[in-house]
């Protein structure tokens, strides 16, 4: 895929024609419902298996060659070039997809085993409907070989909401995690959505494994007394463990995520305790634990939200943890990215100083704020999905802005009542650089809070970057 963004007077037929890409297929990637009104900055995803390299200094046509795995005669043949030996810093290479010719008795299995990919690959790459039914003759585009990741997203949706939702993007998901189950003083549980089978049912069908996720906070209640009534009491503990398992048992789970937060400082070492219990009760019927933890930059980060999560001990204690990556653009705060790169490498830094890599799931929120400016303390910021981001800002005429610093897509209007706005969102350049940060910290892969924010660029890079692992 290649990132484009949208310059002053570019129609999406002129766009097409540069990059030779079908005018519809742009339109179905970025969920397009007007293709005749583009936004000045805007990004687009260009559906092709092409890439496109900007020449540094020093470089030549063999080690970009070497580097997206083709050769110098097909960069030339794509090119024009006339004298390979000169190529300038700056120009824009087109380097052609991989393809291959299938031959007389091939099977996909020679072909996949032959690059170094896998079958489905190049079954979603081409589009094949039978993959038992292989002409000689046929050029194949090759997909180039990509890490393996997992990648979860929470839902509160239920009923025919949550068929939908889900069923629409279950496919590039490892695990799908109904938010949630709240727990009680007395260990009990109260499920906080509607319900969570229609969810697990539109995960299961697509290859998704439920999580389960116990939380002690809700959008009105903190939580930091509900947990000290569960974890200072060996009996409640006890008694939420049993929940835990009858639910999971019952609605067929297969794992579970802790989510307590606002955690009693005094409660960190009960906290732990509790975490290694859950996990060896667990283990022992074949589930596994992940928890979330707050988004933390060092171990002695003061604050109710951070101290009683110990990153060390959940490192060693759980299967896997989520970091919560979100968040600094809060809803009730000024206005700034939701989670901005530089913020979140912050806590990669430390995170991986203390947890195995390939225990960690980055956290990525799915949704766009609009804060109205001046901020005053306490006014709520409006929230809404990355595609009505866009919406606004061709409704209001604005031009979409880029913070390098922060990887997030942002910009300002007015309204109809003269009030000032300042939105941010995400993007396709947003989620490539989070991408990029998982591929550079080598961790376990991603996970979205949360699920009903269209996004449709998002789930066509995470599939171009990574191929999702399911759970067998």
């Amino acid at each position: 895929m290649v990132i484009h963004v949208v310059q002053r007077g570019e129609t999406l037929w002129q766009i097409a024609n540069r990059y030779q890409v079908m005018f519809g297929n742009i339109i179905e990637v970025n969920g397009l419902t007007n293709p005749s009104q583009l936004a000045v900055g805007q990004a687009l995803v260009i559906p092709t298996f092409d890439a496109f390299h900007i020449v540094k200094s020093g470089e030549a046509l063999w080690s970009v060659a070497q580097r997206y795995g083709t050769t110098v005669e097909a960069i030339i043949r794509a090119n024009q070039i006339t004298n390979p030996a000169l190529i300038y810093p700056g120009t824009v290479l087109r380097i052609p997809a991989i393809s291959h010719t299938i031959a007389q008795g091939e099977t996909l299995w020679m072909i996949a085993q032959h690059y170094g990919t896998t079958i489905n690959a190049i079954i979603k790459a081409n589009k094949i409907q039978n993959p038992n039914q292989l002409y000689p003759g046929t050029v194949l585009v090759i997909p180039r070989s990509k890490p393996v990741i997992e990648s979860n997203a929470f839902t509160y949706h239920s009923g025919q909401q949550a068929l939908q939702i889900v069923g629409e993007v279950a496919e590039h998901l490892t695990y799908i995690a109904p938010f949630a189950y709240v727990i009680q003083s007395d260990g009990s549980l109260v499920l906080y959505m509607e319900n969570d089978s229609d969810a697990i049912q539109a995960g299961r069908s697509k290859g998704a494994a439920p999580m389960m996720s116990i939380t002690n906070f809700t959008a009105t209640k903190a939580g930091e007394n509900i947990a000290h009534s569960v974890l200072s009491s060996e009996q409640n503990r006890e008694k939420l463990l049993e929940n835990i398992l009858t639910i999971m048992r019952t609605k067929g789970y297969r794992g579970l995520n802790i989510d307590f937060e606002n955690v009693l400082p005094a409660d960190r070492e009960l906290y732990n305790q509790f975490l290694q219990r859950v996990v060896n009760r667990l283990h022992q019927e074949g589930f596994f634990v992940s928890t979330s933890l707050a988004p933390k930059i060092s171990g002695e980060q003061k604050g109710l939200l951070y101290e009683a999560h110990d990153y060390p001990a959940h490192g060693r204690i759980a299967d896997f943890v989520v970091l919560m990556t979100y968040e600094w653009g809060y809803r009730l705060g000024p206005p700034r990215a939701v989670s901005p790169i530089n913020e979140i490498r912050r806590v990669l830094d430390y995170a991986v100083s203390v947890i195995p890599r390939e225990k960690i799931l980055m956290g990525f929120q799915l949704y766009a704020r609009d804060w109205l400016v001046p901020h005053v303390q306490g006014q709520e910021a409006e929230t809404y999905s990355p595609q009505e981001a866009v919406n606004r800002a061709l409704k209001y005429g604005v031009t979409i802005q880029y913070d390098p610093v922060a990887a997030a897509p942002y910009f300002r209007y007015t309204d109809e009542q003269g009030r000032s706005h300042e939105v941010w969102f995400e993007d396709a350049r947003s989620a490539q650089a989070k991408f990029d940060l998982i591929k550079e910290y080598k961790l376990r892969g991603v996970s979205y809070w949360v699920l009903g924010y269209p996004y449709p660029q998002n789930w066509t890079l995470l599939e171009d970057n990574f191929t999702i692992k399911k759970l067998t």
